[in-house]
């Protein structure tokens, strides 16, 4: 304990009161990310080996529509839980729902021992849809969490401590993941087959979902009750609003047409989904083009998370805090756009797949280390319906959106001439940059504004 005290001295300004809290937050976001970052890869491989690689834009498109009702649910629940027990309770779920799919996997009709790709396979699509409910219903309630036990100036110094250590879980994975994978492609030894590598994964990660309960337990239990009230004003209106009727499962649907400043959060997401969805499906197309079996595009695309986190996890410990504290919100969010129009202009330049796998690396570290934790920040001076409810509809359905636009847009660049490819990339990225901007500019000047005046968004 007094290393890790020492490391936090160092680093970060962390009070002694404060390190427990955010030790165990950092703790739960290494379990959360190692387990994600373990499906999220092995969501695409399994899915390009079951169903097919072309119709990845259409499973993304109709995982918007499917993921609907289970929004709806999850706004329920978010009236029948406390914050931590809602952690909770969905860890279980995807830890338990993972196992099944681990077993199912080794199935010889519905699993890897069916070599036969087809869109008629259900289980693919099954297995697609759980994978894709990772970051709504996973990484949003942790951040939801996060930032309902945060203030503003706590955020600031520790979140940078709390990615890294997401970052560390992911490198942690996705290394031995790259490792068994490409081991697994060379050996005709039956412990590492290709089925038992990718059963065993899913194993790992559901059991790093399933310690998850017990870290929270053991945060909400030994950190003091006046940490985890976060952001005062916001508390307090959590407070008042308890004694009065819950309120609709439509309310965080609400709050987009009642507050713009909610809308551009939405914003934020749909730009950065909406590139995200046109690199990956171009990595997917890279990692089949150099592959030979489902554990060699296994292994690319883990090789590729692997680096991301390394990157990711040096930006966190010793460029998030530093950033956000001496350049401020505003700025910060106009940097996340101009990094990301400056990798995409390398791309445009090289036009190389190593220049693609290069730029997709950078993109996805400086998003998990940076981009995600100052856009988390936004959420603190808000009201519980916008923290929970709301962004539940943002990073599920709003993000589903984007990927609908983004795997639309694949399709029809997939139909274009070659000489008509680059141009059309080109004025797409453009377009979303310079959109992306004005948002940023808006929210940074809300938020502050906000901050300044101890007003609650949305009370």
């Amino acid at each position: 304990m007094s290393m890790v005290r020492s490391i936090f001295k160092e680093l970060f300004e962390v009070t002694p009161t404060e390190q427990r809290k955010v030790f165990l937050l950092s703790a739960v976001f290494f379990l959360l990310v190692g387990a994600y970052t373990i499906t999220r890869d092995l969501k695409s491989s399994i899915f390009i080996s079951i169903v097919g690689r072309e119709y990845v834009p259409w499973a993304k498109m109709f995982t918007m529509i499917l993921l609907v009702p289970l929004i709806f649910l999850y706004s329920r629940t978010v009236d029948l839980m406390r914050r931590y027990q809602l952690l909770s309770f969905y860890s279980l779920i995807f830890g338990i729902g993972g196992l099944w799919f681990a077993y199912l996997l080794g199935h010889e009709t519905y699993g890897l021992s069916n070599t036969v790709s087809s869109p008629y396979r259900i289980w693919g699509w099954l297995f697609f849809l759980f994978g894709e409910g990772y970051s709504p219903f996973l990484i949003s309630v942790f951040w939801a969490f996060a930032n309902s036990v945060s203030s503003p100036d706590e955020a600031k110094r520790n979140y940078g401590f709390v990615v890294s250590g997401s970052k560390l879980g992911g490198m942690v994975t996705s290394g031995l993941a790259w490792y068994l994978f490409s081991v697994s492609g060379f050996t005709e030894n039956a412990f590492f087959s290709d089925t038992f590598v990718h059963q065993l994964f899913l194993v790992i990660s559901s059991a790093m979902l399933l310690c998850v309960p017990f870290v929270i337990h053991f945060l909400v239990k030994t950190v003091p009750s006046d940490l985890l009230h976060g952001y005062k004003a916001a508390y307090q209106q959590e407070v008042n609003q308890s004694k009065k009727p819950k309120t609709s499962i439509l309310a965080g649907l609400s709050m987009f047409v009642k507050y713009p400043y909610v809308l551009g959060i939405f914003g934020l997401v749909f730009f950065y989904e909406t590139i995200s969805t046109v690199l990956s499906f171009l990595r997917l197309g890279v990692a089949e083009a150099q592959a030979h079996s489902v554990s060699d595009v296994s292994s690319l695309l883990f090789e590729m998370a692997f680096k991301t986190h390394v990157i990711g996890f040096l930006v966190s410990l010793f460029g998030t805090r530093t950033l956000c504290q001496r350049l401020g919100t505003t700025f910060c969010l106009l940097l996340v756009p101009l990094l990301t129009g400056f990798f995409l202009l390398y791309l445009m330049v090289e036009t190389t797949p190593q220049a693609l796998v290069n730029a997709f690396v950078f993109f996805k570290a400086i998003h998990y280390a940076f981009s995600w934790p100052v856009r988390e920040t936004l959420y603190i001076p808000t009201v519980k319906e916008i923290k929970f409810k709301s962004r539940s509809w943002i990073d599920a359905f709003g993000s589903k959106i984007a990927r609908t636009v983004g795997s639309a847009f694949n399709i029809f660049s997939s139909d274009l001439g070659p000489m008509m490819v680059l141009p059309a990339h080109s004025f797409f990225f453009a377009s979303i940059i310079f959109f992306w901007l004005i948002i940023a500019l808006f929210l940074g000047r809300r938020f502050e504004r906000a901050i300044q005046k101890n007003e609650v968004i949305g009370a």
